[in-house]
């Protein structure tokens, strides 16, 4: 506001058209950034169909679910009986393998002789020393089970965090294998605290 002060009136007049005529040619092209996605998210792989499977009512508890995960070496994290789920996650360091920075590894240092002549030198280059490496990554595993009176249902999905905490990889991998062996240690932990399979 304070330009409009210092201009006279025709000067005003042209500052008001000029930002006009710019606001409204910029409009169109900043509206595409608002535009609506053509379909919702869809999870890639879909999760598998051995993934839910029915039970007979009582036979598996939210305990028995617990000690499954965390016999697995799961974190349980939440725990909600009135909906009868489980959350838990895994976490470990691992190898971040599509990296893209180039790291050079330059510079040393130097000593030597030879024929009575002793020299040292130091080498200029540059790299890193101690902290930790662009290959450097964090692996999230979590899995979700959810047990109500007539099936028990699993998801599960895997994060892959790179050296800086950006998020490099997410996908679910709630597949037929994993599902399989954690509902035939479900089936043998609940036979063995009491429940009926």
């Amino acid at each position: 506001m304070q330009m409009y002060k210092n201009l006279p009136d025709r000067g005003r007049n042209i500052w008001a058209k000029c930002s006009s005529v710019a606001v409204l040619g910029l409009l169109p092209w900043l509206s595409a950034c608002q535009s609506t996605p053509q379909q919702m998210p869809v999870a890639e792989p879909a999760p598998s169909s051995g993934c839910q499977w029915p039970v007979v009512a009582g036979s598996v508890s939210l305990a028995d679910v617990v000690t499954v995960l965390e016999g697995r070496d799961f974190l349980v994290r939440d725990t909600d009986t009135a909906l009868g789920v489980v959350s838990a996650e895994k976490t470990e360091r691992t190898t971040y393998h599509n990296a893209d920075a180039v790291r050079p590894r330059l510079g040393g240092f130097v000593l030597g002789g030879s024929g009575g002549h002793v020299g040292a030198g130091v080498g200029v280059g540059f790299g890193s020393w101690g902290w930790g490496t662009n290959d450097d990554a964090t692996r999230v595993e979590r899995v979700s089970v959810a047990l109500d009176g007539q099936d028990v249902r699993l998801t599960r999905d895997i994060r892959l965090f790179d050296w800086t905490g950006q998020l490099r990889e997410s996908r679910t991998a709630s597949d037929a294998d994993f599902c399989a062996s954690v509902r035939q240690q479900l089936a043998s932990v609940a036979s063995s605290s009491g429940g009926v399979q």
